[in-house]
């Protein structure tokens, strides 16, 4: 994790001009919830260890994912996640890269509440979709906290359910998506 980490940083002060303001986490949260009404059980996941950035001057965001992080109420969940719908083993990470479209509307020195629409590519399982959003960034006394909730279809990233449960897992998962962001120093 601390690799990925690393490179995520790496990559994203190389991604625009050193001069630049970015903000980071390497602990940001993302929900999932593939709950149906058929479904017996919740089907959601967490993961609490996201990595982030964000170029204030250019808007430019990117989120890295370890699918293995997301952690289910029930092992059996866990283990059908990871082995039999995302596998895991064969694609480690989700990423987004992307930018927010209304970054000039964000004062980043005064605290408040701004809404946001992001568009990006999201690359999971192999695949790569465009992915487009509405959200917030919440200034607080410098630090950001970049909130977002959509959905994504499973067959948009290869992602097949046997069909002994299919009636018991949605074909669209719910995304959200809560982020901490630190200003990075130099």
């Amino acid at each position: 994790m601390k690799k990925l980490f690393f490179v995520l940083l790496a990559y994203a002060l190389t991604y625009d001009s050193m001069s630049q303001e970015k903000y980071f986490t390497k602990n940001g949260t993302i929900r999932i919830d593939a709950t149906t009404n058929a479904s017996l059980e919740t089907i959601r996941g967490i993961n609490r260890s996201v990595s982030a950035v964000l170029v204030t001057q250019t808007g430019k965001l990117l989120f890295i994912v370890l699918m293995k992080g997301f952690e289910f109420q029930k092992a059996l969940m866990q283990e059908h996640f990871n082995e039999n719908y995302v596998e895991s083993d064969k694609y480690p990470k989700a990423d987004f890269k992307g930018q927010v479209q209304n970054i000039d509307e964000i004062d980043f020195k005064k605290n408040g509440s701004y809404p946001v629409n992001v568009k990006g590519q999201l690359t999971m399982h192999g695949r790569t979709n465009p992915i487009e959003a509405t959200g917030s960034i919440q200034v607080r006394d410098g630090k950001l906290l970049v909130n977002s909730t959509f959905s994504i279809a499973l067959k948009d990233y290869n992602i097949t359910i046997p069909g002994l449960v299919a009636d018991k897992v949605s074909k669209t998962v719910g995304i959200i998506v809560e982020c901490f962001l630190d200003p990075f120093k130099k």
